[in-house]
């Protein structure tokens, strides 16, 4: 063993010190005199469900039932929602609000979907910066945060402001993207978003101004971590031939970027680049209650710094009955692809679609993916919004015939939902009915899809973040109704096998 003056170098003492704690503890394991680690033992294979394992799963699963009509007995609204569809109040919330309800007479009744930014209407956002044939993202982020419109020197400010931390720290991409890819691209996004706790020297200063530096990083860093994290799972994991970093571009729009940075020739047609940054606006924000949301309201009111705040909105999101919707839409117009030999027929079309509500075609869920909203009633206004767009770009694409199935398939599925299942309101396509298709003929792969609507709902989190912080509330902290009996202890030699 080298010894260097009185001292063991480093990695000799590591070795010593394993093999001291080896020794007390009779661990399975060593190491070699380099620092690499010996197992003892074959490795054990940690994704195995063991009969053990299956049989202690059964024991939890007979003694966690609960009662549905407990839920109702004791006035519990589960999700948080009613059988209207009304949230169940929590919070007040400058930032953003869904219409999807109006008084008339005194009685309240559904109307048509509208969605505001600060008290703006989306709609007429997106008229704005479409009429001036400007990108719109930035501007959207900024009203998010700061609660108003950036005048034309504050917009150009901010855009450089956010091409200036449009990067990664040194070997980022070495160290924590590359090394050990995810299969899921939100777990690589999540991961990467905690290693900049190691990388920031006040990671916990929950001071505004500090708050706000992190999330503007992280707004402009998603891009390049979800697209570079794909890159890595591409080439290690999906046996891609070819592996390619491309730097962002500062005089590019976030959704240019996106796109220059995913493709390998870097190239992309004006309508892809605006239809991308279209999407991106219509997922920035959708009011406090959604879940990934209130997650971000929830961890940010218990103290914690920014990097678990946005990790566990991540977590939030990466569920497929939040985020990963769009992705079960594309399937299922796949699996009607091929199934339905006459696209243009509606009635062999509306048998299948009879077919997959009664859980007997594509996934068996019984469910038509796309349809329906837990707010939105008669219209969900960013799904009206890109339909026109993915319109266009169907024209653009040649995918003329699977637009025209989309459109018959949002004709049809309201009418079919309302005669099968009991609706306490009306059913209509939201924004992932289009944004999945949208995303498919720009060549989007599907494992990015969450992502994105990660690197865009990045400012609604940022934005309500702060307000938590702002407002500096209690810890949120719900109350659950205990309905276990109350049981007399057994001692241990008593007790039945």
């Amino acid at each position: 063993m080298q010894r260097r003056g009185s001292h063991y170098a480093p990695r000799d003492r590591l070795w010593i010190a394993a093999m001291v704690h080896r020794t007390a503890l009779r661990l399975p394991f060593a190491f070699t005199m380099k620092g690499e680690l010996i197992m003892a033992k074959e490795k054990r294979n940690y994704a195995e469900i063991t009969p053990e394992m299956n049989a202690l799963a059964g024991l939890c699963v007979s003694d966690c039932r609960i009662r549905p009509e407990m839920y109702t007995e004791y006035k519990v609204f589960r999700g948080l929602r009613d059988l209207n569809g009304n949230g169940v109040l929590t919070g007040l919330t400058e930032i953003s609000e869904i219409q999807s309800k109006k008084i008339v007479d005194g009685v309240e009744l559904p109307c048509r979907g509208r969605l505001f930014y600060r008290g703006y209407d989306v709609e007429d956002l997106v008229s704005g910066f479409l009429k001036d044939q400007r990108f719109g993202f930035e501007e959207t982020v900024y009203l998010l945060l700061f609660g108003v419109l950036p005048g034309e020197q504050e917009l150009a400010d901010f855009e450089r402001m956010l091409a200036d931390y449009r990067s990664l720290p040194n070997s980022f991409v070495r160290d924590m993207i590359m090394k050990a890819p995810s299969g899921n691209m939100m777990n690589s996004l999540a991961r990467s978003v905690l290693a900049m706790y190691s990388y920031d020297k006040n990671p916990d200063d929950l001071s505004i101004p500090n708050v706000l530096r992190q999330c503007i990083q992280l707004i402009s860093m998603f891009p390049l971590m979800a697209v570079y994290g794909y890159q890595a799972y591409d080439y290690y994991l999906d046996d891609s031939r070819s592996f390619f970093i491309h730097e962002p571009r500062p005089e590019l729009s976030t959704a240019e970027n996106i796109l220059h940075m995913l493709r390998i020739d870097s190239s992309y047609t004006p309508l892809e680049a605006r239809i991308l940054d279209l999407a991106l606006v219509l997922h920035a924000e959708h009011g406090g209650g959604n879940n990934s949301t209130f997650t971000t309201h929830v961890v940010s009111s218990s103290g914690t710094d920014t990097y678990s705040a946005v990790a566990a909105a991540l977590g939030s999101l990466k569920g497929p009955k939040h985020g990963g919707a769009n992705i079960k839409v594309v399937d299922m117009f796949r699996d009607i692809e091929e199934h339905v030999r006459d696209w243009e027929d509606r009635e062999e079309l509306t048998a299948y679609l009879e077919k997959i509500l009664h859980k007997e075609a594509f996934d068996g869920a019984g469910l038509i993916y796309g349809m329906g909203h837990a707010v939105y009633s008669l219209s969900d206004p960013r799904a009206e919004i890109l339909r026109g767009f993915v319109e266009q770009l169907s024209e653009e694409k040649g995918r003329q015939k699977e637009y025209r199935l989309y459109a018959a398939v949002e004709e049809l599925a309201p009418r079919l939902i309302a005669g099968e299942r009991t609706i306490y309101k009306g059913v209509c396509p939201n924004v992932d009915f289009y944004s999945g298709f949208a995303y498919d003929m720009l060549g989007l792969p599907k494992e990015l899809y969450t992502p994105l609507f990660a690197v865009a709902r990045i400012a609604g989190w940022s934005a309500h973040r702060l307000e938590e912080l702002i407002n500096a509330g209690k810890i949120i902290r719900p109350a659950y109704r205990n309905v276990q009996p109350r049981q007399a202890y057994v001692p241990l030699e008593n007790r039945e096998a």
